[in-house]
């Protein structure tokens, strides 16, 4: 190629790329990995608090939206005529409804399309689906609480394939389907729970995302668990991470064989369920860091020359009221300069030396604050950039928090409330949905309604 378009080719490159990178178009944001890298955001809020841009209703749910070429796709379920949602969230009773896709104008917030489906729900805490959508060019694909997997047409909202996973062999899982689904490729691969209609054999089960088709399933003899699939490099290979109850797997994204197995657990309750980390310390290799409510904390160290893996450390504790090192319910940990900062069961956010475990600090300062420890208080941690110690906590009061997090402690800077708590399965008001992040906006739900608020810095968008 003349050297004369080279210059033009690698600028166009580099804008479109910068474009996409505005998007948010699955769980954890466009790498999967929780880090927002927009530049131009602000550094604190006004005092009246971010700017508003719309708010629409939507029924209940805990899934978080995603953001993609313009539109904003959400699910929520919509209860039955006349029904009432039991007082006892861990109850099993059948309470019609349907579950909805909903796809929003991104600026506007002007409703595109809805598609709807009769879905009775028999599961604990039965608000809503789970997952967060995964838009990928003109299709997006959706995961229901009691196992509907649908691929729609982004424009039309229309169902291009679908599958129903749960079946007599495969129960929707006490909390339902949670794990959200992950494009890689030519492949929809969605934790499918075991042997059902679909034809889907495993616990993990990779489609044609064009077509709905089964290319494999792994792992058939593995409990149920929540944690979506994660994708990693190490050892020179792409591995497929599936942290289910009894133990930690990689496998071949191409043809689920299995590259290693990792015991860990029997986890309580079956609830295997934030997404493991991966991350590079220039002294301690490549590492993989699960994290559970009652276990604590298994790091893994991957060999550099092979799909392989052994234990780094492991630290765990004696109960919810008495953890040692970090357990994370839902939220999932990050890691950064050598330090792990996590929200453990009861609301402390704390901090740990990555190399052994040890507790550096704790502070429940994001999260239940003057009402002490209390229990699965939580905040999602997102890293602004790829360096430096500023973070956003969007926590389950529907506050976002921006502040620094370092070896030496945390340090609030601005903390405003954007949306309420609506849900009460927690036996108080909460909010536990993950926002996305798009645009220098953030777009974040509850059980009535979704909102979008501008955290550019110009403060004119």
């Amino acid at each position: 190629m003349p050297k004369r378009y080279l210059l033009p080719l690698l600028l166009m490159l580099a804008i479109s790329s910068f474009a996409r990178a505005d998007d948010w178009p699955q769980w954890l944001g466009p790498r999967r990995d929780g880090v927002w890298r927009e530049s131009g955001l602000v550094t604190e809020f006004p005092k009246e608090g971010p700017k508003v841009l719309w708010r629409v209703p939507v029924g209940g749910g805990y899934a978080g939206p995603a953001v993609a070429e313009g539109k904003v796709f959400v699910t929520d379920r919509q209860p039955g005529a006349g029904t009432k949602r039991p007082g006892n969230p861990f109850a099993h009773v059948t309470i019609p409804g349907t579950e909805r896709v909903v796809c929003f104008d991104e600026k506007s917030g002007k409703q595109l399309w809805v598609h709807e489906y009769d879905c009775p729900y028999s599961l604990s805490y039965s608000a809503g689906p789970r997952t967060t959508p995964a838009v990928d060019g003109d299709r997006v694909y959706t995961l229901g609480a009691e196992g509907d997997l649908f691929c729609l047409d982004t424009t039309t909202g229309k169902p291009v394939w679908s599958k129903h996973l749960a079946g007599d062999k495969s129960p929707t899982p006490t909390w339902g389907f949670a794990a959200h689904p992950l494009v890689d490729g030519e492949k929809l691969i969605v934790l499918t729970c075991g042997n059902d209609p679909a034809g889907a054999s495993g616990l993990v089960t990779a489609f044609d995302k064009k077509t709905g088709k089964v290319l494999w399933t792994a792992l058939g003899a593995s409990p149920a668990g929540y944690c979506p699939p994660t994708i990693v490099q190490a050892g020179g290979t792409r591995q497929l991470i599936i942290w289910c109850p009894d133990s930690v797997n990689s496998l071949d994204p191409e043809t689920g064989k299995p590259y290693w197995r990792q015991p860990h657990g029997p986890i309580k309750n079956g609830v295997s369920i934030t997404t493991p980390r991966f991350y590079h310390d220039a002294t301690l290799g490549d590492l993989l860091l699960i994290s559970s409510a009652n276990e604590g904390c298994l790091v893994l160290k991957l060999d550099a020359e092979k799909p392989a893996a052994t234990v780094l450390w492991k630290r765990g504790g004696k109960s919810e009221k008495r953890t040692e090192a970090l357990h994370c319910l839902m939220a999932p940990p990050t890691v950064r300069e050598g330090n792990i900062y996590g929200i453990c069961i009861q609301g402390e956010l704390r901090c740990l030396d990555l190399k052994n475990g040890d507790r550096v600090w704790e502070t429940l300062a994001p999260t239940a604050g003057d009402a002490g420890p209390t229990n699965w208080s939580t905040a999602f941690l997102i890293p602004l950039g790829d360096a430096g110690t500023r973070y956003l906590l969007a926590n389950e009061h529907g506050d976002l928090v921006l502040a620094d997090l370092d070896s030496k402690g945390y340090r609030e800077v601005s903390r405003a409330q954007l949306i309420e708590p609506t849900n009460t399965d927690a036996g108080r008001p909460v909010l536990w949905c993950h926002p996305a992040l798009a645009d220098r906006c953030v777009f974040w739900r509850n059980d009535r309604e979704m909102v979008c608020a501008s955290l550019a810095a110009d403060a004119t968008k």
